[in-house]
């Protein structure tokens, strides 16, 4: 305590905070007449707010992020050992835990070998877009520049990514947008009647969708595909048999470099280390970030397989041939000090396994709350990720009204349960539940956030 403020008395931290605060995603307006919510403190599931309110977490920091839960001593320990012996240097140079982390990172996906240290998912995602622009000049003249990306999907919040963003009200009256960026069609199976799709071999026609796209804009001009292994707030999409296989043989066959966005499923979301690791994929490039270290330190990173690196050294003299950029905080070293614990804690705990159990378990709950709420039209999730889409009419699968939907998730915040919602993402379809509760959740804590549903819908929907 610096004697600023008391942990009985936090008035003067919500009054600087309304005064001075700009929050994430949110309406202020709404702070002239109530208070912000400021998290106090967090162990295991739970968070306390300011006002002592017991809150159960179903959605890991709000943004899937707090894979392994709060109050984690041994993270906080090593990073604090870590800063204090060497803090920081600029990633030209290496430190002890960015080493180690890499190696015991890249254990975990065959086939990948390098890792680009930065300090956010979208920041990760504009190195693999730059990767992929300076091979284009560096192999093809320029020409197979352009990044193919998938509606519904998204890639973060900078320009660039809002650029590569399947999300038309995340992105709205933020244009223009970078050039060269081209959209394919998402692979949501529930709604395939809307493009008209065929009810069998769904997944490889999805898939098929993306090659008459290649074709359109002329495979020598398309430099890779990014793609998240399961979308996430554009509707937690799992993606549907036959379709990533098809994928994988597509990117071959017109040497195009297969990029995957790991920064929601990466490190155990789904139930495996990666996402990608459910369907047989073999990426060239990964980025990840959120559940890299559970939000206990600010990390990201950028992983190719060697092949891709070694088209950045292969012309030493040239002083333009080496990948010219650098991300300041990427050099921070608390960020792989506390990944190297927080991989650590989900080996020795099992939590991959407990994800899966658990992840099936939750699946099934909802399902069961399908018999008595007509208002839910598909479950659907892999582990800890989990999405229940919103219905006004289960027959034609009209969505259900964004402002039922935003009801539902209140009424279980009053109940002392936080979920989450497709928001600000795609119009008219903003109508997702989701799920992420950290990879420790209990079946206690997936019956508590069922109940909590269970009631919203009651109330919401009648």
């Amino acid at each position: 305590m610096d004697g600023t403020y008391s942990q009985n008395d936090l008035s003067h931290v919500v009054d600087a905070d309304k005064a001075h605060v700009w929050h994430h995603l949110v309406q202020h307006k709404g702070f002239e007449t109530k208070d912000p919510n400021i998290m106090v403190e967090g162990k295991g599931m739970r968070v306390w707010n300011q006002e002592g309110h017991e809150l159960l977490d179903a959605v890991s920091g709000g943004v899937w992020t707090v894979n392994v839960g709060y109050g984690r001593e041994r993270i906080a320990k090593a990073v604090y050992d870590q800063i204090l012996r060497m803090n920081y240097f600029a990633g030209a140079a290496g430190s002890i835990p960015g080493a180690i982390f890499a190696e015991k990172l890249i254990a975990k996906m065959p086939g990948q070998s390098r890792v680009y240290y930065c300090n956010s998912g979208s920041e990760a995602n504009e190195k693999a877009f730059k990767m992929v622009r300076q091979i284009a000049h560096k192999k093809y003249g320029g020409k197979k520049h352009k990044i193919l990306y998938r509606d519904r999907d998204y890639h973060g919040t900078t320009i660039a990514a809002l650029s590569a963003g399947g999300q038309d009200e995340r992105g709205a009256q933020y244009g223009p947008y970078t050039p060269g960026f081209v959209r394919v069609p998402h692979c949501l199976e529930y709604r395939a009647g809307d493009q008209g799709a065929p009810v069998e071999n769904y997944g490889e026609w999805a898939a098929d969708q993306i090659e008459q796209v290649i074709l359109r804009e002329g495979a020598d001009t398309v430099g890779a595909l990014c793609l998240e292994p399961v979308t996430a707030g554009g509707g937690v999409i799992t993606p549907p048999e036959g379709y990533w296989q098809k994928v994988q043989e597509i990117c071959r066959k017109y040497d195009i470099l297969l990029h995957i966005d790991e920064v929601v499923c990466g490190v155990g979301r789904t139930g495996k280390w990666f996402g990608y690791q459910q369907y047989g994929i073999e990426p060239d490039m990964v980025t990840m970030a959120k559940g890299v270290a559970s939000g206990y330190a600010a990390i990201a990173c950028l992983t190719t397989t060697e092949a891709v690196f070694d088209m950045f050294k292969d012309d030493a003299g040239d002083p333009m041939n080496y990948f010219r950029d650098i991300s300041t905080f990427g050099g921070c070293t608390a960020g792989p000090a506390a990944a190297i614990e927080n991989m650590a804690i989900i080996e020795e705990e099992g939590l991959l396994e407990n994800c899966a159990n658990m992840g099936d378990y939750m699946v099934d709950q909802l399902n069961n709350l399908m018999d008595r709420h007509a208002a839910i039209g598909d479950v659907r999730g892999k582990g800890l990720f989990v999405g229940a889409e919103l219905v006004a009419d289960r027959d034609s699968r009209s969505p259900a009204d964004e402002a039922q939907v935003q009801a539902v998730v209140a009424d279980c915040a009053a109940q002392g349960v936080i979920i989450g919602a497709t928001n600000r993402s795609v119009p008219g379809y903003n109508n997702t539940l989701c799920f992420s509760p950290a990879l420790i959740a209990t079946k206690d804590d997936i019956n508590q956030i069922i109940e909590a549903v269970d009631g919203a819908l009651g109330r919401v929907f009648g």
